[in-house]
């Protein structure tokens, strides 16, 4: 048995802290006491009785609002559920310090199992890609297909562009970006980290910006803001210097589920060319390419990455093949990444 499985624990369901978190039309947040963790759960209710669940996992200084445009295009084919990582969103740091992507992922198998929700639809972005990835590996039980978007897979030579995500990892550097950037307001922030994240950032909505610098705002003034973030950050540079099977390239080859993976063309912090590994690497895959799509497709073009899903689950024989799947450029995984990054 895996570190990361730990089988039947209970969940107790506290009062959530909303604060200043926003909640979209349809969605509520409660927060739910695990050992070790108090994690922040967003939910849709379902469309109808008997859908199955889906459980969203975001990546490196997001929350579950990141899946937010996504969720409602779904909701007649599963029972929506996202989760903010300890120590992001709305969720408090982890009882342990623990940010490893092991450690995220035992959240994440936590919840599972503590919810009783599984197996579920697991979706996951970037560092909740590679958390995604640990748990289906480890944990296939739990998991019906895997949906990865951008996921944050060990590559070789890393693009320049993401060097000072990266160097967070390293002791003293968050400290010392803390101090150099002390002046900046939270729109300069956003505005840096939607030019790093979008493909094209022109198309955010001004209500979608005003929205991200609120929130920003929030997460500034939380103390453990850039803990969460330095911490979690060398959670993902260790994880990429595993060797053996607990390294995030093998465990993909264990994963079992049905996977769709979808990278963009723009993607500035995971390669475009990785696409093509992580079509070879895991064994039954669908891949979907977006061009002109940055890291966080799910939120550029979600209807397209929905369609894409609705196509897996025809795939797998979870959905009638008369659904309207829309027209999402997927391709057998082997041969759909045809251009670099």
């Amino acid at each position: 048995m895996s570190s990361t499985e730990l089988p039947s624990l209970l969940a107790n369901t506290v009062s959530p802290k909303v604060g200043a978190v926003r909640v979209a039309e349809g969605e509520r947040l409660r927060s739910v006491g695990l050992p070790g963790a108090t994690l922040t759960v967003r939910s849709r209710p379902p469309a109808r009785e008997g859908l199955p669940p889906a459980l969203y996992v975001h990546g490196l200084g997001g929350s579950s609002q990141n899946w937010s445009a996504l969720m409602p295009l779904l909701d007649g084919l599963v029972e929506s559920e996202a989760l903010d990582l300890p120590g992001f969103g709305d969720s408090p740091p982890p009882d342990d310090g623990n940010y490893s992507v092991t450690g995220h992922a035992r959240a994440v198998i936590r919840y599972i199992d503590a919810s009783g929700r599984g197996p579920v639809h697991l979706f996951g972005n970037s560092l909740g890609g590679a958390v995604a990835t640990r748990v289906a590996a480890v944990r296939p039980d739990l998991v019906r297909t895997l949906a990865l978007v951008s996921p944050a897979l060990p590559e070789i030579r890393a693009q320049r562009t993401a060097w000072p995500t990266a160097a967070l990892a390293l002791p003293g550097v968050a400290g010392l970006f803390t101090r150099f950037t002390r002046g900046w307001t939270a729109e300069q922030r956003v505005r840096g980290v939607m030019a790093l994240c979008y493909g094209d950032p022109s198309t955010v909505t001004p209500e979608g910006f005003r929205h991200a610098v609120e929130e920003m705002e929030r997460r500034l003034a939380l103390p453990y803001f850039w803990d969460a973030m330095a911490r979690s950050a060398r959670g993902i540079v260790n994880a990429y210097t595993l060797g053996g099977q607990h390294g995030l390239w093998r465990q993909a080859e264990r994963v079992l589920a049905p996977t769709l993976l979808v990278y963009g063309g723009r993607d500035q912090l995971v390669a475009y060319r990785m696409a093509q590994r992580a079509a070879r690497a895991f064994r039954d895959s669908r891949l979907l390419t977006l061009p002109d799509a940055g890291h966080v497709a799910m939120m550029e073009d979600p209807d397209t990455v929905a369609a894409a899903f609705r196509e897996l689950l025809v795939d797998t024989g979870e959905l009638r093949g008369d659904a309207d799947l829309g027209a999402p450029a997927v391709r057998d995984g082997a041969d759909s990444a045809d251009s670099g990054s």
